[in-house]
């Protein structure tokens, strides 16, 4: 009797490993949601220390950070990018002041050789999506109205007034 209760013990455990090897992927790292508003090109929030395989393995070649070095107090994304073998950039852009021309520039100037397989991020993709919006609106002849769909697609929300007013659209 006590044999059959250990094989009916081992079969429950290994039941039980069967359905933790089953278990999602969210359980093990964090939930990054990565947007493509053009093929090959990703935008998101902030990634944690743990998404850069996994954004790796989605194609990515190359990240764009867009956050100013003091809103990551405390981590070295440059080094943990690098380490996922990943090339890194950085476009500083404080907040909505920076969703600029300029800055627009320097991301279309960044983009410029990497056609495909680039992630560019901030904290929530509201500045990705703007300074995108611009750049294609700006430098790749997007006509207004569909840049900002794809700005918004790309994660734009608080810096869409700002937007509209520098592509010329009214609210």
């Amino acid at each position: 009797m006590s044999r059959r209760l250990a094989n009916i013990a081992l079969c429950a455990a290994l039941l039980a490993l069967a359905g933790c090897a089953h278990a999602p992927a969210s359980t093990t790292r964090s939930e990054l949601k990565l947007q493509q508003p053009l093929p090959g090109l990703f935008t998101a929030g902030q990634p944690a220390p743990t998404d850069w395989a996994a954004i790796r393995a989605r194609g990515v070649r190359t990240v764009i950070n867009l956050r100013p070095a003091q809103e990551l107090a405390g981590r070295d994304e440059a080094a943990e990018v690098r380490a996922a073998g990943m090339e890194y950039l950085e476009i500083p852009v404080a907040g909505a002041d920076g969703v600029t021309v300029a800055n627009a520039q320097r991301l279309h100037d960044a983009l410029q050789p990497r056609h495909a397989g680039v992630l560019v991020h901030c904290a929530s993709g509201n500045r990705v999506g703007g300074l995108l919006a611009l750049e294609q609106a700006d430098f790749d002849g997007m006509a207004p109205q569909a840049a900002l769909d794809l700005g918004r697609a790309a994660g734009m929300t608080g810096t869409e007034p700002r937007v509209r007013q520098m592509l010329g659209i009214a609210h």
